[in-house]
């Protein structure tokens, strides 16, 4: 048991070792995702139903999205963003690794009647002919990549965007890496049965890795014929860091934004978004 309780509170390196998949494609952990995205009342997976609405129709008004222009959405999930660019007449592509949220998105699409192009891959490998006018990933999805996959990311929207075309994404500020302090928890059934459909002790530990401003919540999960680990990656950014790695890649242009919905960038706030541009 000693050797299993510092196995547990061990501190790997930052992104030594990446488990992200286990999200989106264990059977029961991607159901409590979808739930969690279609929940219309809070900040998880996806955000409040009011914030969808109201940053949909910011980035439909401010990107002019008609049906002269393509969109892809990095990460849908379940279709709430390419949705209504689509309700908008633009031509859409959805990108996500989670079969079950694209399951929903597609339902959504045929009882809507719209014609949106799902890929089931991971993003990161994405091959398509199709350059675009937008690029979103919103949801601070871009946080949760190491250095070398965001360089492979940017390299991709390089290729992927038009001339003239728009990036805007979001991500998690210094000011929230600064609010957050190591933990640990230890509960039967950790987070109410999320990592599984039978009894199992969840424990908990967060570690804050202060030189990369880089946050880890390791989840060991044991059931009575497994164990398994996730690894929860977030990095947190200043707009110059954030700058600088889509300077490297050609995006000689970014504009700093309070969130996807357009509001004004504050330095105190927790998140902020950026419209980047070759």
């Amino acid at each position: 048991m000693f050797k299993e309780l510092r196995d547990i509170n061990s501190r790997p390196l930052p992104f030594e070792f990446y488990t992200a998949s286990d999200l989106w494609t264990d059977e029961h952990i991607a159901k409590q995702m979808l739930k969690y995205h279609l929940n219309p009342d809070i900040d998880a997976a996806s955000r409040n139903r009011e914030f969808i609405a109201d940053s949909s129709e910011w980035m439909i008004n401010r990107f002019e999205l008609n049906d002269c222009k393509k969109v892809a959405d990095f990460g849908c999930g379940p279709g709430l963003y390419t949705t209504a660019f689509a309700q908008a007449g633009a031509e859409v592509t959805g990108i996500d690794f989670s079969a079950n949220s694209l399951g929903y998105a597609r339902e959504q699409a045929d009882s809507s009647g719209l014609i949106i192009n799902y890929i089931k891959t991971n993003y990161l490998e994405l091959q398509t002919d199709k350059r675009f006018d937008l690029i979103t990933m919103i949801m601070c999805d871009f946080c949760a990549l190491s250095p070398a996959q965001r360089m492979m990311l940017i390299q991709k929207f390089h290729t992927l965007l038009k001339s003239g075309g728009s990036i805007l994404l979001d991500v998690f500020s210094l000011q929230a890496f600064n609010d957050l302090e190591e933990k640990c928890v230890f509960e039967p059934n950790l987070m109410d049965g999320f990592w599984s459909a039978d009894n199992y002790y969840g424990f908990m530990r967060r570690f804050k890795y202060e030189t990369e401003k880089v946050i880890l919540e390791k989840y060991d999960i044991i059931e009575e014929t497994k164990t398994r680990t996730i690894y929860n990656w977030l990095q947190y950014f200043r707009p110059e860091d954030l700058q600088a790695e889509f300077k490297f890649c050609g995006f000689s242009k970014m504009e700093l934004l309070g969130s996807v919905a357009g509001n004004k960038y504050q330095s105190k706030s927790n998140e902020f978004a950026v419209i980047l541009r070759k």
